[in-house]
């Protein structure tokens, strides 16, 4: 996922404090996870998509099976989408701990997926990234020249290297250079220094997680909480990795299976930008998948590898849409698919993925909210200083609004206390 401010923006950066108090303002109601993450019926099983009553906004009933939400729905909430997947499981809309509470911590450390959690995330994601000797670490990227102090071990000097990836040239260091021992005498520092400064406050506190380590903590998480603590995984350059004898998706299953997370009650969703790794991912384990979409004019990298002409533009399409939903449960868009803004960064009219893909059967969890006015639409902004906070209560308010089933965010008690205002507006308790 990119980090790229809305267009007519500047930089970003986080002047927020933190709130540990929001998340019990705005915490998920008694019984909300029953009304389900997927509270409409619809078909079960992939390749079925399930077909609307009326209009986008209301769910077609299923004689078959029941998620307990019928009488709680909130006219103009609940998506026609299919359940069987065990997402049902899960609060409606979801709120998504972008790489944990990665505007309040450094990215992809145990102390970010804590304090997510703390502030009411309903989910924490990881990316994942290999090692030399095949350990799958959590990382935004493979080259940890900005995530960790790597530049300030003298005795990895020269493992500064060059590297395309997924047709980029990179200069940095590289997780796939470093055993995980070698790994371990890293720390992770904040990326964004410059917009994020609080955030430097953390540097060197917490290593680089495996895998392993993020789902051992997650387990505990559940049982202190009281509640199931989901991941949410992306498959990292899948095909980069796999071309170098290091494939992901086997890795990741053979972790998943192990930490008790495979199947549809496993409390993991999986998401990728390659379709190729989801399809894979599916004939391996039965977890939720969620396809990854970038800018409209862009292409999945093992497209170009293919050469599949498509781009983004036509997977959106109706007919995009239901090739999506032959192998995966949701997509994850932009949200500048669906709520587009012009050159100065101002809002336009919303794009019809929100309704063409629940009637296709799939769930949407956008990407990123975050509290920064370089990250908001013109709409959303106070002031002019891009490094400030603007109102990203409002602009999640009109994402739930728009329909759709969560968001990733860097700053989960922001999400929270709009996801509570809309449950309010909506009737639901």
């Amino acid at each position: 996922m990119t980090d790229r401010p809305i267009s007519g923006t500047g930089s970003q950066s986080d002047h927020g404090t933190e709130n540990g108090g929001a998340a019990a303002n705005g915490a998920a109601p008694a019984g909300s996870s029953r009304r389900g993450f997927l509270r409409a019926a619809g078909a079960v099983g992939l390749g079925t998509v399930a077909v609307a009553a009326g209009s986008a906004g209301e769910a077609a009933a299923a004689p078959t099976e029941s998620t307990g939400a019928e009488s709680e729905r909130a006219a103009g909430t609940t998506p026609p989408v299919r359940t069987g997947t065990g997402l049902d499981r899960l609060p409606h809309p979801l709120v998504i701990g972008h790489r944990g509470a990665s505007g309040y911590r450094p990215e992809h450390t145990l102390g970010s997926y804590e304090l997510a959690l703390q502030l009411g995330a309903d989910v924490i994601e990881q990316d994942l990234v290999p090692t030399k000797d095949g350990q799958l670490v959590v990382r935004h990227e493979n080259n940890i020249a900005e995530t960790t102090d790597v530049a300030d071990h003298p005795e990895f000097a020269g493992r500064r290297t060059t590297r395309t990836i997924d047709g980029q040239s990179l200069t940095g260091w590289f997780t796939e250079d470093f055993t995980l021992a070698e790994l371990r005498t890293l720390r992770a520092k904040e990326r964004l220094p410059a917009q994020r400064q609080r955030n430097t406050l953390y540097d060197g506190r917490w290593p680089i997680p495996t895998f392993r380590e993020v789902a051992e903590f997650a387990e505990k998480r559940s049982r202190s909480l009281g509640r199931d603590v989901w991941l949410y995984v992306e498959t990292k350059h899948p095909s980069y990795f796999r071309s170098i004898g290091l494939p992901l998706e086997e890795r990741l299953a053979a972790e998943l299976r192990r930490a008790g997370l495979a199947g549809r009650r496993g409390r993991a969703i999986l998401q990728s930008f390659e379709p190729s790794s989801l399809q894979r991912l599916g004939k391996l384990v039965d977890n939720p998948r969620v396809q990854l979409l970038g800018d409209a004019a862009s292409r999945p990298y093992d497209f170009v590898l293919a050469g599949d002409t498509r781009k983004v533009a036509d997977l959106v399409t109706p007919a995009g849409l239901a090739w999506i939903a032959g192998f995966a449960h949701g997509i994850g868009p932009t949200t500048q698919l669906i709520a587009p803004v012009d050159s100065t960064g101002k809002l336009q009219p919303p794009t019809t993925l929100v309704a063409d893909a629940h009637r296709a059967g799939l769930v949407l969890h956008p990407y990123t909210v975050r509290n920064e006015n370089g990250f908001l639409p013109v709409d959303h902004r106070r002031g002019t200083d891009p490094a400030a906070y603007g109102d990203a209560l409002s602009w999640s308010k009109y994402l739930y609004e728009l329909g759709v089933d969560g968001f990733f965010t860097d700053q989960s008690d922001t999400a929270v206390l709009a996801r509570a205002d809309f449950w309010a507006a909506h009737g639901v308790h």
